[in-house]
This record gives C-alpha cells, sequence and structure tokens, in this order.
C-alpha cells in the first residue's frame, strides 16, 4: 500500500462485525449505499497486489474468531475468517494435530487472509498449498447473499468450484466467512540434511535426486547467502540448501540417513544437522520472509528453470537492492527476494530484466514504493486467462465494488 492508500483506509467507515449475521449487513448496506469495501484481517500483505481504486468501508475480521467446528478423529476443521493461524495451531497442537499451512507472520496472519491471499511458507513442498488443504468455505457475496462451496454444502454457486476460486482472489470476489481444511498429525521428530555450498545446478540435481530416490521431504528451501550491511551486494550463485524430513522418529532418521549417503556419494557435502543447528537455519529462513522490507517480489518458474531464476532472475535485482535477501523452493519453483529500494530507477530496471528473465513465469511485486509501482505494473502482463477472471468478477461482484482495481488486469 502507498501512503496515500494507507490514508485512504484510515478514512473510510471502519466496520468490526461480531457474528457473520452482521458481516453479511455490512455488505447489504454497502451495497445499498453503492460503496466500495475492502476486506481486513491481520494486514500482513496490504501491500498485495495494486491500491484499491477506492474505498468506503473496511470490514475488520478481528472479532470473527471462533473455531466452528473440530472433529480431530476426522482430521477437519472449520474457522471464522479472523482466525489466526498462530493461535489456531496451537490450539490443535494439543489434539496433536496441525494445519500443514506455516505461511509467515503466523501470530497476526488470519484464516481469511491466508486464503485471500494463497500465502504459504515451506510446508507447502510436501503438503501443498492451500488450494490443497482446503475441503470448504462460505462467502459473503458483493450483495450479501451467502453462498457456500465444496465440504458441508448448504447452498452452492452453480458451475463454481468455490473454494478454489476464492484462493488468492484478494476479497475481489466476496467476503470469505468461514474456511474448512483438512487436518494432518502433529510431526512426532523433524530432521534437516544441509548442504551448505551449492550453485543452482547443484540444488536442481539435488531435487531430482530426493524424487529418483523416493524420498518425501516436509520442506526444501534454499537460502542465498545474505550480503550484510554493504551495498551493492552482488549475487555470487551460491545457496545452502536445507532439506528437512518430518514424521516419525524411525521414517525420519532413515530417509535422513539415505540422503547424506547419496550427497556425500556424489560430493554435494551433505550434513545431518543437530537440532540447534537446524532450528537456526529455519529461523534465517523466517527472517529472509518476514523482515521488514520496502520491496519484496515472488518469482515462479518451472522447477527446472532455477538456473535461469538465479542467475539473471536473482542477478538482476540482488545489486539493486539495500540488505538483499532471498529464499527459493526449488521443487515448487518458487523464489521471494526482498530488499530496501535506494533508487528507483534500477529497481524498475532490474524487475523488467527478471521478468525478461522468466518468460514463461512471472515476477510479481508483494512491496515496493509508489515510485516503483508507478513505473511497473505489480502483476506483470496480464494472463491469458483475464478474460475468464472478468467473467467471474462480473458474476460474483457486478457492480464491482469490492477491493476494485487490486487484482490482476484492474479487477
Amino acid at each position: 500500500m502507498t501512503a496515500a492508500s494507507i490514508d485512504a483506509l484510515a478514512a473510510a467507515r471502519q466496520e468490526r462485525p461480531g457474528t457473520l449475521v452482521e458481516a453479511a449487513e455490512v455488505l447489504r448496506r454497502a451495497a445499498r449505499e453503492n460503496e466500495r469495501v475492502l476486506f481486513l484481517g491481520g494486514g500482513t500483505e496490504l501491500s498485495l497486489g495494486a491500491p484499491p481504486a477506492g474505498v468506503e468501508v473496511v470490514l475488520g475480521t478481528e472479532r470473527l474468531d471462533r473455531i466452528v467446528e473440530h472433529a480431530p478423529l476426522d482430521q477437519i476443521l472449520t474457522v471464522e475468517a479472523g482466525v489466526r493461524l498462530g493461535s489456531l495451531q496451537a490450539v490443535l497442537a494439543r489434539s496433536g494435530q496441525m494445519l500443514a499451512l506455516d505461511a509467515p507472520w503466523a501470530a497476526r496472519a488470519t484464516l481469511g487472509g491466508l486464503v485471500s491471499t494463497n500465502a504459504f511458507g515451506p510446508r507447502r513442498t510436501r503438503y501443498g498449498g492451500i488450494r490443497d488443504l482446503i475441503i470448504g468455505i462460505s462467502i459473503v457475496r458483493a450483495d450479501g447473499t451467502e453462498a457456500r462451496g465444496g465440504g458441508k454444502v448448504v447452498k452452492n454457486v452453480a458451475g463454481f468450484d468455490l473454494p478454489k476460486l476464492m484462493v488468492g482472489s484478494l476479497g475481489t470476489l466476496g467476503f470469505v466467512a468461514t474456511v474448512t481444511f483438512r487436518l494432518h498429525p502433529l510431526p512426532e521428530a523433524q530432521g534437516t540434511v544441509a548442504f551448505a555450498d551449492l550453485d543452482a545446478d547443484g540444488v536442481r540435481r539435488v531435487v531430482l535426486a530426493l524424487r529418483q530416490a523416493q524420498l518425501e521431504p516436509g520442506a526444501v528451501a534454499a537460502l542465498v547467502r545474505e550480503g550484510g550491511d554493504d551495498l551493492g551486494v552482488r549475487f555470487d550463485g551460491r545457496f545452502e540448501l536445507g532439506v528437512r524430513f518430518e514424521g516419525f522418529e524411525a521414517g525420519v532418521r532413515q530417509q535422513a540417513a539415505k540422503l547424506v549417503e547419496l550427497g556425500t556419494r556424489e560430493g554435494w557435502g551433505a550434513e545431518l544437522l543437530d537440532p540447534g543447528t537446524a532450528a537456526a537455519f529455519w529461523s534465517r529462513h523466517d527472517r529472509a520472509r518476514e523482515a521488514p522490507a520496502g520491496f519484496r517480489a515472488k518469482l515462479s518458474a518451472q522447477p527446472s528453470e532455477l538456473e535461469r531464476v538465479a542467475n539473471a532472475a536473482l542477478g538482476s535485482l540482488f545489486p539493486v537492492l539495500e540488505h538483499p535477501r532471498a529464499v527459493s523452493y526449488p521443487v515448487l519453483g518458487l523464489a521471494f527476494v526482498a530488499g530496501d529500494v535506494r533508487s528507483t530507477g534500477p529497481v524498475v530496471a532490474a524487475v523488467n530484466a527478471a521478468r525478461e528473465a522468466v518468460p514463461q513465469g512471472s515476477v510479481v511485486l508483494h512491496a515496493a514504493p509508489p515510485e516503483v509501482r508507478a513505473a511497473v505494473n505489480v502483476w506483470g502482463p496480464p494472463p491469458a486467462a483475464l478474460g475468464l477472471m472478468e467473467q467471474m468478477k462480473d458474476r460474483l461482484d457486478p457492480g464491482r465494488r469490492l477491493a476494485p482495481g487490486r487484482f490482476v488486469g484492474g479487477l
């Protein structure tokens, strides 16, 4: 969000409904008054997307924080939109379960916001993203009518896979009221195998070896060496790779030992980390994702394109950012790069160069100063499915009053 858009949010009418009935009434009133509405959870990804074209009402979810249903034996959970991820995980842990979602800022992030932004962490490597974890959803449409889709269906929106449609929609299609997820057992043990010094090709080879050996890591993350406090740090193409196994202790031990043996045989310098060192590695990962930054971008490409992403895309962005840092999920073909902007022109040029480097992928700005946003489209070129997205918008929000202009293509 720009300073101007934050001021606009502050000037808008703030609504904090305590029940879903009250939330629906807020939207019905907004429809009558032709008011534009923005939904607000923990505020962790407010800068994602373009600033809304205008906002008269901000509907906050902090009071909608109830666990509607938890069926431990069925490993099913239904929550209201304002439940925070960190608090939920603490409750589930008492039953030996977890929601296999480890997105950043867990203490603040709400489940409704996580669905709307399609957020994720390293566990997506094994358990998939929110689209793989979500079973059902209930929403309130722009006119205040309720709709449901997926599991525990009462009323469907005909023709739509509503749960998947709402994932990543940034609140432009409807208000996420409740979400039903599948749960997983809390791992009994964890073990991290580290590769201290690999280039992009080495990382790709380790990922390929994991598949060929039929190993099933819970998380795989490659950290780019941080540049400290020096300006103009250049990415040297080297990574530290962490492969975490989790589950029953015997299985973790067996898989970790197999990877160490494989890595040693190939000359990759594999090492099973002690618990303290492993915790330090994943803490560094968390800082790379969560530390405040004036610029943050997500890079997407095929996993086979890792060398292109590393050497061209990251190589373009790192030299123009202050205190640059990055983390890559090589199994997924996704990476995040962050830092602070000291000069607009070089950053704009680097974003364009990064996009040219991954023509079949994307570079999406999650955060950037207004000057950068004015010079480059935060989403990049419009996707081929833009026409279909416009049809969905017109069907669910014909007045285009929900977060107008925030999504791809100005939707």
